[in-house]
């Protein structure tokens, strides 16, 4: 079986909302350990993280332990970063052993063929303080300054409220409408022949049947998931609390 979930947003909320997700996300992926063949982590898995070359946040002791283990153990371990991990560095792929893409990815999984990517920075053409805002935060040379100039505690600070604002606009967002920018790139993409496309970032679970689209949900709100089965059957699963 091969696995999908998105914006778990760890290290998001209050001290209980951050050890509740946490515990539900390991829970989740204890409960699929033996059966996960590969499991694709598709952006804002952390509510903010970076990497400095010998510093990354603290926490996630249990989930990156986990996530270890399962690599450890034989399953493929995919990450496509999202608006809120985005400064990744090497970190994860050599501690964790997670594969790391940074763009949108297309993945042939069981005889199918997946676009899979976060969305955040999919068909955002007439969105101009978008594209300057993800342009700006995905620069390399931002990067490097913000690595030498600014001390861990203080991008950490920053960080966080930056994330939490952004989170908490993506939960007041309750109507379909907001899927739409996704929905129309997939029924214009033309590149390549693609059985379904999976996107995150909305923090709404749902699917359209054409094209095939299936949105993965956030998991403050319960949890959600993909499951795609070695005939090609694919799924979404929805838990509320």
């Amino acid at each position: 079986m091969i696995y999908f979930a998105s914006d778990i947003h760890l290290g998001g909320g209050d001290n209980t909302t951050q050890k509740a997700t946490e515990q539900r996300f390991v829970e989740w992926l204890k409960s699929i350990e033996s059966s996960a063949e590969a499991l694709f982590l598709v952006g804002d898995i952390f509510d903010f993280w970076f990497e400095y070359k010998r510093v990354v946040p603290k926490g996630f002791v249990r989930t990156l332990g986990q996530l270890a283990k399962m690599a450890d153990n034989g399953t493929r371990i995919v990450m496509l970063t999202g608006n809120h991990d985005m400064w990744v560095a090497d970190y994860l792929k050599v501690e964790c052993g997670i594969e790391i893409y940074t763009t949108p990815q297309i993945f042939t999984l069981a005889n199918r063929t997946l676009y899979v990517a976060h969305g955040d920075n999919t068909n955002i053409k007439g969105q101009l303080m978008l594209r300057l805002m993800n342009s700006i935060f995905r620069s390399k040379t931002l990067r490097v300054l913000a690595r030498v100039l600014i001390h861990p505690d203080l991008f950490l600070k920053f960080g966080q409220w930056w994330s939490g604002k952004s989170r908490k606009s993506h939960c007041d967002q309750s109507s379909l409408s907001y899927l739409d920018p996704l929905i129309e790139f997939a029924k214009n993409y033309n590149q390549t022949a693609i059985d379904h496309f999976i996107f995150g970032h909305i923090h709404i679970a749902h699917r359209v049947e054409e094209p095939s689209i299936l949105f993965l949900g956030n998991w403050h709100n319960g949890c959600s998931w993909i499951e795609l089965d070695n005939d090609g059957n694919i799924e979404l699963k929805i838990d509320k609390l």
